[in-house]
């Protein structure tokens, strides 16, 4: 059967993988090997010089990664991926990409905070400059700050922290009229969830490390194209200039372009900035998360289950002053996530406490089922302070900018009983609230 002809189920099990290239194994094996013999030089020149596809040296490409990132290409319907060593790598070698050399960012402030850090740490070093719109939600205001040197869009279709839910449509078309990519970070979603290139997204990148693997024992990014941006329209003309490497059989210099046609973005990445700024995933890592994707459906749909099972208790807490998330009641995001995510809209919550800091505290410390670390996504439920944690790197000022006031607790919700879960919240408002003297917030 072709894959086109395949359901989301068997796609995350079987695609990118035939056992009869890889002596009939039935589990995908792992590489565990830093290069690759060239067999002779006759097929090392084809290999060096891209006229024929093989392996050379895992930082730049390994059977193991490669089904990784084949199966993940054929899940959200892309014209290619590649993995790279963290969600991190994936976003930020995504963003050189597209305005190499300088140019302009327009995003928004509702991302994650190590990615909000690095627009105002590291970007501005390599020429790149950040804008943001104040509103995720105002269209004219996205429209209004594209500028001549604007290079792409970047969005989180479901932020980090606060579940705001992106018009990816919507901001694709705004992309599209000023001949610039909509690039998104579809992490909490994954693309069970939602599929961004679907409604106009031209790169989708994810932190693997989270709900794609879902059991937190590895680090790993994706960055996929849709092979349908028009990257000859003029503003890009690092995909078009000629490059020596690519040369035809007649000597002739080809552009990226050229010679990897809807495959241009992500082999760019790879022999660019993946061969030298070194970012690779190894092959335990792929097959780990290999092994994560295949029970991604299952994972998710329990989580998201979950999510809204605790939203529901969350509610009648006196102590609860507000919650994050569009399943929860008053949402302005009711009806985006019903087009985007008719599924469900993610398992990642905040919500805000009545409460003083000690408090705060105290509720968190009094978790016994949640852990108290920095992931999302996993099959354990985790709960953590985000202002001053995830998005600590940001100041009072940003955080506000960012709609993360200091009382925001975030909860990454997993597969256990939602029962247990619902006690152990219980139990920890109980302990933070003892003291009913204590004035509350």
């Amino acid at each position: 059967m072709e894959i086109s002809d395949l359901s989301f189920d068997t796609l995350k099990v079987r695609a990118g993988y035939d056992p009869k290239e890889h002596n009939y194994s039935v589990a995908v094996p792992v590489y565990q090997t830093a290069s690759f013999d060239l067999g002779d030089t006759d097929r090392a020149g084809r290999l060096f010089s891209f006229s024929e596809f093989g392996y050379l040296y895992t930082r730049v490409g390994n059977p193991t990664v490669d089904v990784l990132e084949k199966r993940i290409a054929a899940l959200d319907g892309a014209s290619a991926a590649i993995a790279v060593g963290s969600g991190m790598a994936a976003v930020t070698y995504s963003l050189f990409n597209v305005a190499e050399g300088g140019g302009r960012i327009l995003t928004t402030a509702q991302v994650y905070g190590g990615t909000f850090d690095s627009f105002k740490k590291i970007y501005p070093n390599f020429n790149i400059e950040i804008d943001q719109v104040s509103d995720i939600d105002h269209l004219e205001e996205w429209r209004s700050k594209i500028k001549p040197d604007t290079k792409a869009l970047f969005v989180e279709t479901i932020s980090n922290p606060n579940a705001t839910i992106a018009d990816i449509e919507a901001l694709a078309a705004i992309a599209h009229e000023n001949d610039i990519p909509l690039i998104v970070d579809n992490t909490f979603a994954t693309p069970y969830l939602l599929n961004p290139i679907k409604y106009g997204a031209d790169i989708v990148v994810y932190s693997a490390t989270k709900a794609l693997n879902g059991h937190g024992n590895a680090i790993a990014g994706l960055i996929l194209e849709s092979g349908k941006f028009n990257w000859a329209n003029g503003k890009f003309p690092q995909f078009t200039a000629p490059v020596y490497l690519f040369r035809d059989s007649s000597g002739n210099e080809r552009s990226f372009l050229e010679a990897f046609g809807t495959a241009a973005f992500t082999t760019r990445v790879r022999i660019n900035y993946l061969a030298y700024f070194g970012a690779a995933l190894g092959p335990f890592d792929a097959y780990l998360a290999l092994l994560g994707l295949e029970t991604l459906s299952e994972r998710v749909q329990k989580q998201v289950s979950n999510a809204e099972k605790i939203i529901r208790f969350l509610e009648t807490r006196e102590e609860v002053a507000w919650i994050n998330h569009p399943a929860a009641k008053g949402s302005k995001y009711k009806s985006l996530a019903k087009k985007y995510l008719p599924k469900g809209a993610g398992s990642i919550f905040t919500f805000g406490l009545k409460a003083s800091e000690e408090q705060i505290k105290t509720f968190i410390d009094s978790a016994t089922i949640f852990s108290y670390h920095a992931n999302v996504g996993d099959a354990r439920s985790l709960i953590i302070n985000s202002p001053k944690t995830t998005h600590g790197e940001l100041t009072p000022e940003e955080q506000k900018f960012a709609k993360i006031p200091p009382e925001t607790i975030r909860l990454s919700i997993g597969i256990e009983d939602p029962d247990d879960l619902i006690r152990d919240l219980e139990n920890a408002f109980g302990n933070a609230f003892s003291n009913k003297s204590e004035d509350v917030a």
